[in-house]
């Protein structure tokens, strides 16, 4: 298990979570119910020396909007056999989507994602990413 969220945290080119470390026997996340949404992460929780992490490693600065989907990019680029992204990254939601606060009890698992928000496009979107990074018909 990788979780692209703490990739970050530490400037280290040998770190594990950094998706070109990933082995190809693991399954890689942009983040878990118990994580912040990749936007949420780097908006409110991403230092600034660990958002200049991230754009080195993308080779480029970016926007808050963009964060959630360079996170499912980078994870869709790794050698993880699979990689799973939360709805709310794949939408590109804030902290107001995160799904869980480890030891808080009040405002966990309130969050749904609504018909509407599940596109065509975005299905495109996604589908196109698949064929580009080789997980069509994983």
């Amino acid at each position: 298990m990788r979780v692209l969220l703490f990739a970050f945290g530490e400037d280290d080119p040998g770190h594990p979570y950094l998706p070109h470390n990933y082995p190809t026997d693991c399954i890689a996340y942009t983040g878990t119910h118990d994580n912040n949404t990749a936007r949420g992460w780097f908006e409110q929780e991403a230092s600034p020396a660990d958002r200049k992490r991230l754009f080195r490693y993308l080779g480029r600065k970016i926007s808050a909007a963009q964060a959630p989907r360079e996170m499912v990019r980078l994870a869709s680029m790794s050698r993880a056999d699979t990689a799973i992204f939360p709805m709310q990254d794949v939408l590109g939601l804030g902290a107001e989507a995160r799904m869980n606060r480890p030891a808080t009890l009040e405002g966990n698992w309130r969050w749904r994602l609504r018909p509407d928000q599940a596109t065509p496009e975005l299905a495109d979107e996604l589908g196109e990413m698949a064929r580009a990074y080789g997980r069509a018909g994983k």
